[in-house]
């Protein structure tokens, strides 16, 4: 037991003379933000059960190499041997949306830490606060008339390569002239709309379609596409159902439904205007800040 206790105070003492307090630290650090950097990377999107996968694999070559299963370990550990090419493969999409954002500067990289949000003055607010409304009046109006609507609310990712697969507008919002193009005899209805900076910027864009195999059979290409550009930049993106009237949300790959005029106008504002950590602050407690 003594001769255990030595060893384990010599480890220490090792530990101790051999650290490197300031680079060894700032290491730690580095390597623990980059952890936690991928959390909120694969944390509520499809790159979550994608890890869960990754770690299935993992147990299963643990248990290959403890029962010496020869083939099965063979082939494990030659996906293993090169992980690096299939994560990039596999999470190309979250990797491609983390990389535009952080390339929007230093407030690129903190919205990616949730530290800003999209509008950052009174002028902006007023021109969002004016293209909120006009989207929830269109899908109202859509919805009751039972045509399909997909509208595109690009926020730090531009979207030139969308946009350009379109038509330019760049109109003022109003309710009236969004629910007009989505008409089901007009030019450009067959398409997706693209607001950028609070304006109808473009109409009539072909969007990316996703291949996530967990949505529902039921929904058509429109929610496909809807959910596809979501996957592939952080814009907001609303879709209503030409055959049920139905207003959903795709953000981040993930496909919220059944929402109405109101709860649309709120959720976009919640998006667009706040910050994450706002979001987190309960109604009555903001509304008693900005009264102070």
């Amino acid at each position: 037991m003594g001769e255990f206790f030595a060893n384990a105070w010599n480890d220490i003492v090792m530990f101790l003379t051999s650290y490197r307090w300031l680079t060894d630290t700032l290491d730690i650090l580095l390597v623990a933000v980059m952890i936690y950097f991928i959390i909120r990377l694969v944390r509520d999107s499809r790159a979550e059960q994608l890890m869960k996968g990754i770690l299935v694999l993992a147990v299963m070559y643990l248990a290959a190499y403890l029962l010496d299963l020869t083939t099965v370990g063979y082939l494990l550990k030659a996906i293993f041997d090169n992980g690096l090419l299939v994560l990039v493969v596999i999470f190309q999409p979250e990797i491609r949306r983390a990389l535009e954002q952080a390339g929007h500067s230093r407030k690129g990289i903190l919205r990616i830490f949730g530290g800003l949000s999209s509008v950052e003055n009174s002028a902006q607010v007023e021109q969002w606060e004016k293209a909120i409304d006009a989207t929830a009046a269109a899908v109202e109006i859509l919805q009751k008339q039972k045509m399909g609507a997909l509208i595109v609310i690009e926020r730090t990712t531009r979207l030139g390569e969308i946009v350009h697969s379109g038509t330019l507008i760049e109109a003022e919002p109003s309710g009236e002239l969004m629910a007009n193009i989505f008409y089901n005899k007009a030019p450009l209805h067959d398409g997706a709309m693209i607001i950028r900076d609070g304006k109808v910027y473009a109409a009539g864009c072909i969007l990316p379609l996703t291949d996530n195999l967990q949505i529902n059979r039921e929904l058509g290409t429109r929610h496909r596409a809807g959910v596809g550009m979501s996957e592939n930049s952080d814009a907001l993106v609303v879709i209503v159902s030409e055959e049920t009237g139905t207003i959903s949300l795709a953000d981040s790959g993930e496909l919220m439904r059944n929402f109405t005029k109101e709860t649309l106008a709120k959720t976009l504002a919640e998006r667009i205007l706040w910050t994450e950590q706002e979001r987190k602050v309960p109604t009555w407690r903001r509304r008693k800040g900005s009264q102070e």
